[in-house]
């Protein structure tokens, strides 16, 4: 399966995060993380789960130190990762310069002051995009339908 996938990660107390060539000084909190995996969207996201692993991406080093609470995985042939994050910046606080390597956006990671997860069904449905949320690769939460809302209003 293709996509993007949004991580939804605690901070426990606020902290640096230093990567191989950036620090960044992160607050207590929620946080989003978008992210695309064009290959395979279930061992991109697997892997964040794991606890062990060579550190490569931003997102790594964030995850030795944060708890990766759940994903959303968004299946889709579309490039979606920058309008994603676009979408998120409108609610979150953007941490400039974490990820979005690849993409013409100034970060892909976003401090919510709460649960963002209300916020991200909602960009879900309002794009008329499907997801799977997962505790884990071995445990579904719940997922929404690329349609729901469409049906809901006419």
């Amino acid at each position: 399966m293709r996509g993007s996938y949004f991580l939804v990660i605690q901070l426990d107390a606020d902290g640096e995060i230093r990567t191989k060539g950036r620090v960044f000084q992160l607050r207590e909190g929620y946080y989003v993380y978008v992210g695309s995996a064009m290959n395979s969207l279930e061992k991109r996201v697997g892997r964040h789960f794991k606890r062990d692993k060579k550190l490569h991406w931003h997102i790594d080093y964030l995850l030795k130190k944060a708890r990766l609470l759940r994903a959303y995985l968004i299946p889709s042939e579309e490039r979606l990762e920058e309008r994603l994050s676009l979408e998120v910046s409108k609610y979150g606080e953007p941490v400039n310069g974490f990820g979005a390597g690849d993409v013409r956006v100034d970060t892909n990671l976003y401090l919510f002051e709460g649960e963002p997860d209300d916020t991200l069904t909602e960009i879900l449905k309002r794009l008329g995009l499907r997801w799977i949320k997962v505790k884990s690769l071995d445990e579904t939460i719940d997922s929404g339908e690329k349609n729901e809302t469409r049906a809901r209003k006419g």
